[in-house]
């Protein structure tokens, strides 16, 4: 049997100030990052999760957080270049940097794109400078702006553009108006998700007034048939692509792929073959404060701070609520290829959802129909029972 594909994700866990809505791991930045110290970190722990590969090669790497683009180039080349000695890559590797406005200047990005990054995701999130403020965001929509052109001239031509709907207040007219500036853009790829309010957050502790489900619904139909005109594809919840541009990290999670998770905070899945060619699957996460992933060599268990192998029975619910966000979901081989189960591991449920008209009667697929897509919570509910 076949291993998946592998990639590779890198935490990088500052920001200049912490989003109220943000939920993720990261931490308000000192005057001075531990850079270098950081950076030698994620190399020891790359090497110690390169004995996972297998053999494989990375076929995309994503640099997130926090805001990497607080990074130097030349830290962030330092990190690629060991990824690139440790594991290797494959021919046409993805590799995808997230920057925010506000946060780099026209030298840094040609830096980046020196380095070997030949994607940017700018997380811009609204050109309505109010609701920028609302967002507790550092920069303006003029900034916005200048950070695509600033990208262009370093030679990027891969460029994913972070956007949120449902804000504060929003109106209709002020949703399509924020996708519109980015559509005037022209991003190879979009990211368009409605803010939702999560725990551990400032949001969560005292709420903003967000729009009623009528307008919420407004804001996604209308903006659906704008981001068509305007000739692109939705190939997942929240993921709009020009032809052949689709973001082929994210594409390799959705596929239940396998990926190594570096940096503090950092989550990986990884599959390993027995004597007996039986699949068994892993996640790993690592110690989430960026201290304590700093002073990994002071703990026995290193840069870990938890994992699990999956039973067969977590395998069915594992693997749907990664495949079933892709609109045009998977083949079926596909779940058979990387869970090493039967395609009867999927009954009754599937049969149940089909009969409901929330799943495609289709023997060779595994995917929604446009009301399964739409109740995907309530379709990912009957794998939980």
């Amino acid at each position: 049997m076949k291993l998946p594909p592998l990639s590779l994700y890198i935490h990088i866990p500052w920001c200049v100030r912490k989003c109220p809505y943000c939920d993720f791991n990261s931490h308000k930045a000192e005057p001075e990052l531990p850079e270098q110290a950081y950076v030698q970190a994620l190399i020891e722990d790359l090497k110690i999760d390169a004995e996972f590969c297998s053999g494989r090669k990375l076929s995309s790497i994503f640099i997130g957080g926090g805001t990497p683009s607080l990074f130097s180039s030349a830290a962030i080349g330092q990190v690629l270049d060991a990824a690139q000695s440790i594991i290797g890559f494959s021919d046409d590797i993805e590799i995808t940097l997230e920057a925010n406005p506000g946060t780099f200047e026209q030298e840094k990005f040609s830096g980046y794109r020196a380095a070997g990054v030949n994607r940017l995701s700018i997380g811009i999130q609204s050109f309505n400078d109010a609701q920028l403020q609302r967002l507790g965001r550092i920069h303006s929509s003029g900034e916005a702006v200048a950070a695509v052109a600033m990208a262009r001239a370093a030679g990027f031509d891969n460029i994913n553009l972070d956007l949120m709907h449902g804000l504060p207040e929003q109106t209709l007219e002020q949703g399509l108006d924020d996708l519109r500036q980015g559509l005037a853009l022209n991003p190879e790829h979009l990211s368009w998700y409605q803010l939702t309010i999560e725990q551990n957050t400032e949001f969560y502790s005292a709420p903003p007034t967000l729009p009623v489900d009528d307008t919420l619904a407004d804001i996604q139909d209308h903006g659906h048939v704008l981001l068509q005109q305007a000739g692109f594809h939705q190939y997942e919840i929240s993921a709009y692509t020009q032809p052949h541009k689709n973001s082929r990290h994210n594409f390799n999670y959705w596929r239940f792929g396998d990926y190594i998770g570096i940096g503090a905070g950092a989550h990986g899945k990884l599959t390993q073959l027995d004597s007996h060619g039986k699949l068994h699957i892993e996640r790993r996460n690592k110690a989430r404060q960026p201290q304590h992933y700093l002073d990994y060599q002071q703990r026995i268990t290193g840069f870990v701070a938890g994992s699990q192998q999956l039973s067969v029975e977590q395998l069915p619910l594992e693997f749907v609520m990664n495949a079933l966000r892709l609109t045009e979901g998977v083949d079926i081989n596909v779940f058979q290829q990387t869970t090493g189960l039967a395609v009867s591991a999927l009954e009754p449920q599937r049969q149940q959802l089909i009969a409901r008209g929330l799943l495609l009667a289709d023997p060779q697929r595994l995917q929604t129909t446009p009301l399964g897509q739409r109740f995907l919570n309530e379709v990912l509910s009957i794998f939980m029972e």
